[in-house]
């Protein structure tokens, strides 16, 4: 503190030495104390000190370190990514997103699973994680809104949607989508690779659809038919092959389908291609007509911030055209990602971050045997292409409806590679199956068992659980969190509006 002599000359002085400040004692009025200044005595051994550095932290295990309490506290929540909620202990921000949770390395791989009961809020949760996901600069794929419960979401983002359906848009299994334009800029070996990559998607989705139709597995014979089927046409036609003009160039039997098929005469060749052709035939005509028997009528835009394609038409035409529908949309909305990578690595395009959203998962799996090995194969192509993946379900029950156990064995592989597990409101026995694969303590279980159903029957209670959750990723403790709707997200994020007028229970809470 400087002092000066007189308001004229202002000389300045030295600071007058710390040795002892003489400061009121509060509780004994008329006397005086001397107490240390603020950073010690400014002398030698008087603990002067310009910096005083913060406490050491240790991290322990509450068994090691339990007799240390109340001097113990958490590790606290990530604050990276989109705010979702506060911590329902600390009241601390919690936010989560799995892209940027994986470059902070808080997870090895952007898998989410979302677990739940109907009514918990898992969409409310995922419609979050989207809105985040976009402001934060990654492209949002629904692939296949089922219900729908996030096309009003991603129309409100200035985003594409989609409507499939016997008389709206269709969606050309055999369309190679962005990938054919992103072929139209490459030549020498990258072109070739990504050609085969092509023919190789077309002909999976093909055999998926076929299997469907069926309800069995293609045939060794009938596929390599249908391989080579997809070369002549890729080779004649100057346009994107359809399912029609497959069954056509079959029925037509040239001498490249007839070697393929080992015959050697037109009538062993009709023979062995007979069931190939009825079930080509069905997917033109039968209950799938309308939907994959012609081009694409809208292609997917490369530059939206969100893409959602609705199913939600061809829901009431049972299981089997919706797993037709949603393997579709699953395979044109990967191409999409695949080309894209390419074209960055070409120096065409930017370099984008991806999140893809599978609601229903299983309500496709279980369409007929092996859909699980083809969704399998999808979703790990993507993995290293900088997209993440976000699968919903109600309970891993579902599983058991699956038609095979190696089919049930896969489909667990969904939730095992997933690094990061998100719990809603679920009975004790599931949460039972969960630790086979999330482990959970015994206060975590009990936990989310307690949003599971409401305490009493009185009409119009708030369910327990609606809109808390439990994250949990590997080993670390679980992260209780309850999100909080906040403006326009009370329209955006209602699942029930159907309800709303009768049921008794406002709509703005309504949280699927």
């Amino acid at each position: 503190m400087q002092q000066f002599r007189s308001r004229r000359d202002l000389v300045r002085l030295p600071p007058r030495p710390l040795e002892a400040v003489a400061v009121p004692d509060v509780a004994e009025r008329g006397t005086r104390r001397v107490v240390a200044p603020a950073r010690g005595w400014r002398r030698p051994y008087g603990g002067r000190a310009v910096h005083v550095a913060p406490g050491v932290e240790y991290q322990a295990t509450t068994t090691q370190v339990c007799g240390l309490y109340p001097f113990v506290a958490g590790s606290g929540t990530p604050s990276i990514g989109t705010p979702i909620g506060r911590h329902q202990l600390s009241g601390e921000v919690v936010c989560l997103d799995p892209l940027t949770w994986l470059r902070a390395g808080l997870v090895t791989n952007p898998g989410v699973f979302v677990l739940g009961q109907p009514g918990t809020g898992k969409s409310t949760l995922v419609k979050r994680l989207i809105t985040g996901a976009v402001a934060f600069g990654s492209t949002a794929l629904i692939l296949g809104d089922t219900k729908p419960d996030y096309t009003p979401l991603v129309t409100h983002l200035g985003g594409q949607v989609i409507t499939v359906g016997r008389g709206m848009d269709r969606l050309n299994p055999l369309d190679a989508g962005p990938l054919g334009a992103a072929l139209r800029h490459m030549a020498g070996p990258d072109a070739r690779r990504l050609r085969w990559e092509v023919r190789g998607r077309r002909l999976s989705l093909l055999l998926a659809l076929c299997t469907l139709i069926r309800e069995k597995r293609i045939g060794n014979a009938e596929e390599v038919v249908l391989g080579r089927s997809v070369d002549l046409l890729d080779e004649r036609l100057t346009r994107e092959p359809t399912v029609p003009d497959v069954l056509a160039v079959i029925e037509e039997g040239p001498e490249a389908l007839r070697s393929a098929a080992r015959t050697d005469t037109i009538q062993a060749y009709r023979e062995r291609t007979r069931e190939l052709v009825f079930t080509l035939d069905l997917l033109c005509t039968g209950s799938l007509a309308g939907v994959f028997d012609g081009p694409t009528t809208h292609p997917l835009d490369l530059t939206a911030p969100a893409v959602a394609i609705d199913i939600s038409r061809i829901g009431a035409a049972g299981d089997t055209l919706l797993s037709a529908a949603m393997l579709s949309t699953w395979a044109y909305c990967f191409a999409m990602v695949d080309a894209c990578a390419a074209l960055a690595e070409l120096g065409l395009a930017p370099r984008r971050s991806w999140l893809g959203v599978m609601d229903e998962l299983w309500r496709a799996l279980r369409g007929a045997p092996g859909l699980v090995e083809y969704a399998d194969t999808l979703t790990r192509l993507n993995r290293a292409k900088g997209m993440a993946s976000i699968m919903i379900t109600h309970s891993l029950s579902d599983l058991d409806a699956l038609a095979g156990e190696e089919d049930r064995a896969k489909a667990r592989g969904f939730a095992d590679r997933s690094a990061i597990t998100v719990l809603a409101g679920l009975p004790p026995r599931e949460l039972a199956r969960v630790s086979q694969i999330t482990p959970l303590t015994g206060p975590e279980q009990e936990l989310v068992a307690s949003w599971s159903a409401p305490d009493s029957w009185q009409p119009g209670a708030k369910h327990p659980g609606r809109g808390k959750y439990l994250i949990k990723t590997g080993e670390r403790l679980g992260i209780p969190v309850e999100l909080a709707l906040v403006g326009v997200e009370h329209e955006l994020y209602d699942t029930d509006p159907k309800f709303g007028p009768f049921s008794g229970r406002p709509t703005q809470n309504s949280e699927e």
